[in-house]
């Protein structure tokens, strides 16, 4: 960030902190609410938790069918880490706002509540969250994610990993076009006249 800030002129206004790592975040709060309170409970003799690591991490419209009955049971019962699975939920709808200025209310109102969950790992986030807000928000402006280059990053990085490295820069270079380029690589037929 001190790099942008020095090199990109205007930056505040350009850089847009992406949906998926700050989600990635708030789901790994939330497995670290999950695993303290697990925990515990089982120190109690309670195993309420044991098997359910997942079912917290997915979001509401992905649980699977066949297990939504039991975690329906399992949010009733005043877990932290229902809360804290709440809290993530609430998150997310922040993405579905159109207008930023309800966004920002929408954060405002979601960060209450995340600070005063009583979860460590929670509020940590919360706080991290309101410290970069600008660049968040930011979104709202632009409507973009970094998707597409966590993609193509993604392609090369096996591609590498394919070659065993390579040893020569225009090689790597010739099989990341190869692979990435879109070429349509489809034999040409042609008809007799």
């Amino acid at each position: 960030m001190a790099s942008i800030r020095e090199h990109v002129p205007q930056s505040e206004e350009k850089v847009v902190f992406d949906r998926y790592h700050l989600m990635t975040h708030m789901v790994k709060a939330v497995d670290s609410v999950r695993k303290e309170e697990h925990r515990q409970l089982r120190e109690e003799g309670r195993d309420l938790l044991t098997g359910t690591k997942y079912l917290w991490l997915y979001s509401r419209e992905n649980l699977p069918e066949s297990r939504r009955e039991e975690f329906a049971l399992l949010r009733k019962k005043r877990l932290r880490t229902a809360r804290a699975w709440a809290i993530k939920e609430s998150l997310r709808d922040l993405w579905t706002y159109q207008s930023p200025a309800w966004a920002r209310k929408h954060f405002e109102s979601w960060y209450g509540w995340a600070v005063r969950s009583r979860l460590r790992s929670v509020k940590a986030l919360a706080r991290m969250l309101r410290k970069y807000l600008e660049n968040i928000m930011t979104f709202f402006k632009h409507r973009i994610t970094n998707a597409v280059s966590e993609a193509l990053n993604s392609k090369i990085q096996t591609i590498k990993k394919r070659a065993c490295s390579f040893r020569n820069r225009e090689h790597f270079k010739i099989a990341i076009y190869f692979h990435c380029g879109g070429l349509n690589l489809l034999p040409v037929t042609h008809k007799n006249v």
